[in-house]
């Protein structure tokens, strides 16, 4: 399998952004990582080598950039400032890194497949939503969408409610709607068993609630020994990914 390291110089957050490319053809994934951040976490967890089959046989090709998410949602300070600092990301991704994956792929209108892990899977459920015509699909594998719980301090603004699933989902109506039924569609899993806490509830609950708007999506709860960790992340995204980044 082919792997490479890349610094993508990124106006947006005013530096290099370290980039971890696995793949040599196939739908582009871009995966964001959890809480650490960092772009060798799936590596370093066994995830690349759970799609190992997948990626040797050109289906699919993973990207894996850094986030700045100690800065935003784990992170302290001005609630202002901290989604200011996520929305900086936000053009990192749709300004820099989507346009190197396509010239990577040669592709100038290629769509992405978005996933990841517990935070990681916030973020991919926000870039479908919010940007469905870069993004055709996403995988989100036990996440938190909740966004108001993870700011600490029962903190709240309007920059935040953008970023809460749980938040505007509920009232997406209209023109902003349609362009998410038209262009995106998210798969959701979570399992049942330790360790899983929120992220139960609140995937079930966006679940429910994108199936009432008609967003097209599916949900997958697994059983009482589907934990929160790799062990299970690796059989989820090897079950799911294929079908989701075709």
């Amino acid at each position: 399998m082919q792997s490479r390291h890349v610094l993508l110089e990124s106006p947006a957050l005013g530096r290099r952004a370290h980039v971890w490319c696995f793949g040599t053809f196939g739908r582009p994934v871009i995966v964001f990582p959890s809480n650490a951040g960092v772009a060798h976490e799936w590596q370093r967890s066994g995830m690349v080598d759970a799609l190992t089959p997948w990626l040797n046989s050109g289906r699919m090709k993973l990207y894996c950039p850094e986030s700045n998410i100690s800065q935003t949602f784990s992170g302290e300070g001005n609630l202002d400032d901290r989604m200011h600092r996520h929305r900086i990301y936000e053009q990192f991704i749709t300004e820099t890194l989507v346009p190197f994956i396509r010239e990577d792929c040669h592709s100038p209108r290629l769509r992405m497949t978005a996933s990841g892990c517990s935070m990681g899977a916030m973020y991919s459920a926000l870039f479908a939503l919010k940007f469905p015509e870069l993004f055709k699909s996403a995988l989100c594998l036990s996440g938190r969408y909740r966004g108001s719980e993870m700011t600490g301090g029962g903190l709240y603004s309007e920059s935040l409610y953008f970023n809460d699933p749980l938040a505007f989902v509920p009232n997406l109506d209209g023109a902003a709607l349609e362009r998410v039924r038209k262009h995106t569609h998210l798969t959701l899993v979570v399992g049942r068993g330790a360790f899983e806490g929120r992220c139960l509830p609140e995937t079930i609950e966006l679940g429910q609630w994108l199936h009432k708007k008609r967003v097209p999506s599916h949900l997958g709860v697994w059983g009482t020994d589907a934990k929160h960790d790799y062990t299970w992340w690796k059989r989820q995204v090897a079950h799911y990914l294929p079908q989701v980044a075709a």
